[in-house]
């Protein structure tokens, strides 16, 4: 698929803002998540999923199938969002978040949850995880591998012998993005441990970069839609993105990494996540 038009942008736009919602949901049934990062990701996990990505709840187990892996586990309750809003798990599921005996922890499991192709969280892991997925579907002649990567968790060094194997094997059909925000739960990214240039160090490895607005969705379909950027080389998209994009309050704030709000702040973000809902399906009643 190719070419996205302004009404295809849209219909993504509206999907993530509906997923934004269904995060505060599973929020308000655990007392608690990893909301910041997880609404940050959101509009590419939403690209991902709706109009990249070739995979299907009918086809959870075919080898050639494409692969997602969410390298910063904790942001897990974007990818429950989107996997609920796409038919592999039943929305009713997100009202069991953090619950005894849920499906749905904290982190993902691939033993419970159908999409899910790897327990992740462990940080630094996803992306080497990811190069040997692109290796066993460069065999078989097919399919593409998507991780996303934090930049709260780049100064693991396993990310970067990730890299190194992905750049000397030539795994085209590899993706990272990089949901950069600068904020992770103890302060700025930049101040605890500053990986930047981020681009630079991708090239420096030998990867093809470039850099977006990661909450545009616009940018963010047509740097998805390009990879490889440059064939026979991995590609790395380093995602400039907002802490907790959605709820002006939260917004850019390490308070927001992990929320445990009151009933009253609860209220406030969902009101304004449903303001934003009915908003965009006028625009798109209108188009």
């Amino acid at each position: 698929m190719s070419g996205a038009g302004p009404a295809d942008i849209r219909a993504l736009e509206s999907e993530a803002a509906r997923a934004r919602l269904a995060v505060v949901r599973m929020v308000r049934a655990g007392g608690s998540g990893h909301l910041g990062g997880a609404l940050s990701a959101l509009d590419i996990v939403t690209a991902l999923y709706f109009r990249i990505l070739d995979v299907s709840p009918d086809r959870v187990d075919d080898p050639r199938r494409d692969r997602f892996l969410l390298s910063a586990g904790h942001k897990a309750m974007a990818q429950y969002a989107v996997l609920a809003r796409r038919g592999f798990i039943p929305e009713e599921l997100l009202d069991t978040y953090g619950g005894l005996g849920s499906a749905l922890a904290g982190h993902p499991d691939m033993h419970k949850i159908p999409g899910v192709e790897a327990n992740t969280g462990a940080l630094g892991h996803g992306l080497a995880i990811a190069c040997g997925m692109a290796l066993g579907l460069r065999r078989l002649g097919r399919g593409k591998v998507f991780a996303v990567l934090g930049d709260g968790e780049l100064p693991e060094g396993s990310n970067w012998e990730g890299a190194s194997i992905a750049a000397h094997h030539g795994l085209d059909n590899l993706t990272a993005i990089v949901d950069a925000n600068d904020l992770q739960i103890s302060g700025r990214t930049s101040d605890i441990m500053r990986m930047e240039p981020i681009a630079d160090k991708f090239a420096a490895f030998g990867w093809a970069v470039q850099t977006i607005d990661g909450n545009d969705m616009g940018q963010v379909v047509s740097v998805l839609e390009a990879v490889p950027l440059n064939p026979g080389r991995p590609t790395a998209i380093v995602a400039r993105t907002t802490k907790a994009k959605g709820l002006r309050a939260l917004e850019d704030t390490a308070a927001s990494h992990y929320w445990k709000p009151t009933a009253e702040e609860l209220d406030a973000a969902e009101g304004e996540l449903r303001e934003t809902v009915d908003a965009l399906q006028t625009i798109r009643g209108g188009a």
